[in-house]
């Protein structure tokens, strides 16, 4: 049968429409662990398309995620929009364009939420966390496998520029580590074909045992991404206390800080800073679970939002 100029054109339509899915980085710091909403087993953000009934895309993402994991989103930033192609994230029906955002929830919620959703964000990093020094995954296993990587390369050059690129990344060679490139050493992996994601992406089979829990499409990518926006973020804004509890002990504070970042503090100065920039207040009450002596417990100074709106916090 003829294909009438009618079809033909819907067909060609088809092939080229684009689609936005609205994908969430929700993150609690219960007990000072970093925790992420998940669904699929873990394997996936909470996401949805961005269909003609939303209101927005924030409504949209808040009736996906409520419906996904009956958790009500509050504190939510837009964190990036993807839509590299060769990603593996565009459908049969054409281009798909990931918006995601970033969210802050103070508890997990004792009901509603399916049980293994909350998801501690190192089992899909382990390389993140450096609160008891650099874990061993980095000189055992991903720096041999990064200078593999590099010596790949046929030009001189070309060589050089990714060992460069990988001691800037992984902190060797003489080089800090730099707690905020959580997506420059993800994308650095899949670049070397060194996570399950690129062996998906790539067609190039299986891809050697990395430590780190793989995701759907690029959802550790955005993961990544919202982890470094966090730890980024808490160096000039008071996002930490969206993850508080009402009222906490400054070693509480302490404890979540040093587990968005990945390190730890010196306790003096960090109390010396959270007093210099009267980011809280004391509640009056005492804390009797701490092990030890009974401890102080304080607030959050609300009216620092507007106090620091220009010159911001540290």
């Amino acid at each position: 049968m003829r294909d009438t100029p009618g079809a033909t054109q819907q067909s060609a339509t088809e092939r080229h429409a684009i689609s936005a899915d609205l994908i969430a980085v929700l993150v609690a710091a219960p007990n000072g662990n970093p925790v992420v909403l998940t669904i699929k087993e873990a394997a996936a953000l909470p996401s949805g398309p961005f269909e003609l009934g939303h209101r927005s895309l924030q409504s949209g993402l808040r009736n996906w995620v409520e419906q996904q994991t009956g958790h009500p989103l509050g504190y939510i930033e837009q964190l990036y929009t993807f839509a590299d192609r060769d990603r593996g994230s565009d459908g049969p029906a054409g281009r798909v364009i990931s918006i995601s955002y970033l969210g802050l929830t103070r508890v997990e919620p004792a009901h509603g939420t399916p049980p293994g959703s909350w998801r501690g964000w190192y089992e899909f990093f382990p390389w993140e966390d450096h609160r008891t020094g650099a874990p061993n995954i980095i000189q055992e296993l991903i720096v041999p496998r990064l200078r593999q990587w590099a010596d790949t390369a046929e030009q001189q050059d070309k060589r050089q520029n990714r060992l460069r690129r990988a001691g800037s990344a992984f902190g060797f060679d003489g080089r800090p580590w730099n707690e905020e490139l959580v997506l420059q050493r993800y994308e650095l992996l899949f670049e070397a074909g060194l996570v399950e994601e690129a062996a998906r992406a790539k067609d190039i089979g299986d891809a050697p045992a990395m430590p780190g829990k793989p995701m759907v499409g690029d959802h550790r990518r955005i993961l990544a991404t919202g982890i470094a926006r966090l730890r980024t973020k808490i160096k000039y804004r008071p996002v930490v206390f969206e993850l508080m509890p009402p009222s906490f002990t400054l070693l509480q504070l302490q404890r979540a800080v040093e587990a968005l970042a990945g390190l730890l503090v010196h306790k003096q100065n960090f109390r010396r800073l959270i007093e210099q920039q009267d980011l809280v207040e004391e509640t009056g009450e005492m804390s009797s679970d701490t092990g030890g002596r009974p401890a102080k417990l304080f607030r959050f100074r609300h009216a620092v939002l507007d106090e620091h709106a220009v010159a911001g916090t540290k």
